[in-house]
């Protein structure tokens, strides 16, 4: 073969592969701007009971959050600026009774040591006292809700590992109780932020789902425990099983939400990453809700809800715009 006709040969070979080469990466920045700007306005944690009269008594009176939704079998309580906790009869809700509650709700607060004499007081259970971390910063201490649930209070100390979330949550304001809302809880003790703790065999494999699928930025590396922000003052955190409070389970008790206006373009976004859908996106027959419902590889359920507009959901409509 002659010199020109290998030219001939070589020279579209490197363009072809000059130009897939490109957009590989200008479709990989494109998926990431996408996954960016699609946007989240809230997190929503679903935890099931029971008695939902008695999670509702713990939750709205003792620790003093604002009821912004009640379907019934499902009741919605603000925790802080862009959390909310899902209060779910276990015999409606999409989990089975049996199943282990392998998630811990943690309360970033800077009034810890109030909030530990004051839920002390009212009887609560303790899981673990309040103390400073020997392997990380921050001081906290771990109750139980009335279903057994791990609920984490915590305040990250003044470190470098931290700088990142205190950065995050700088411009952020504390949630109190309501001026005049039937509640024990004393009115000094605030929320500034929610983290939903998941548990991992695989860390690497869930912080590439979490970076690559959502595009959230990582903002503390605990080493054993990875944390995520996801929106204003809503964070996942990503633990490895070996080293926190719970061990792997297939199964959990518990939907990880999030909520948005730009549902479509997440269940997209969703599909065209090839991510396993449970539910197909669709309007709910029996509450005035869009959805669809996905697993992460953890098997965890991933959940996002539009609030459609409808006099049941005004209240919670109102804290998400």
């Amino acid at each position: 073969m002659g010199k020109a006709a290998k030219i001939f040969i070589v020279l579209p070979t490197l363009l072809a592969c000059t130009i897939f080469t490109s957009c590989q990466r200008d479709q990989s920045q494109m998926e990431k701007i996408t996954s960016e700007a699609l946007g989240i306005q809230a997190n929503l944690v679903f935890f099931y009971y029971p008695d939902l009269e008695e999670a509702e008594q713990f939750y709205g009176h003792l620790l003093g959050f604002e009821k912004v939704l009640d379907y019934g079998f499902a009741r919605i309580f603000q925790i802080s600026p862009s959390t909310f906790i899902g209060l779910v009869d276990e015999n409606r809700g999409m989990h089975d009774p049996s199943e282990p509650k392998t998630v811990t709700l943690s309360f970033a607060t800077q009034e810890i040591d109030r909030w530990y004499e004051y839920l002390s007081e009212t009887g609560v259970q303790i899981h673990r006292p309040l103390s400073n971390s020997a392997r990380i910063p921050i001081r906290g201490f771990v109750a139980l809700d009335p279903a057994g649930y791990f609920l984490e209070f915590e305040t990250f100390l003044d470190h470098p590992q931290n700088m990142l979330i205190h950065e995050h949550l700088a411009t952020e304001r504390a949630l109190h109780p309501l001026h005049g809302q039937d509640t024990t809880r004393p009115a000094e003790c605030g929320i500034l932020a929610n983290i939903v703790w998941l548990y991992y065999k695989d860390i690497p494999e869930a912080q590439a789902f979490y970076e690559n699928t959502f595009g959230f930025k990582l903002l503390v590396d605990q080493g054993f425990a990875k944390i995520y922000s996801s929106s204003a003052t809503g964070f996942i955190g990503l633990v490895d099983e070996s080293k926190g409070l719970h061990r792997f389970t297939p199964e959990k008790a518990v939907n990880v939400c999030f909520l948005t206006d730009r549902i479509d373009g997440w269940f997209r976004h969703f599909q065209a990453k090839k991510v396993k859908i449970k539910d197909v996106l669709e309007e709910m027959e029996s509450i005035p809700v869009k959805a669809f419902v996905a697993f992460d590889p953890g098997g965890y359920i991933i959940e996002f809800d539009r609030f459609l507009e409808n006099p049941e959901n005004k209240r919670i409509r109102e804290l998400l715009r």
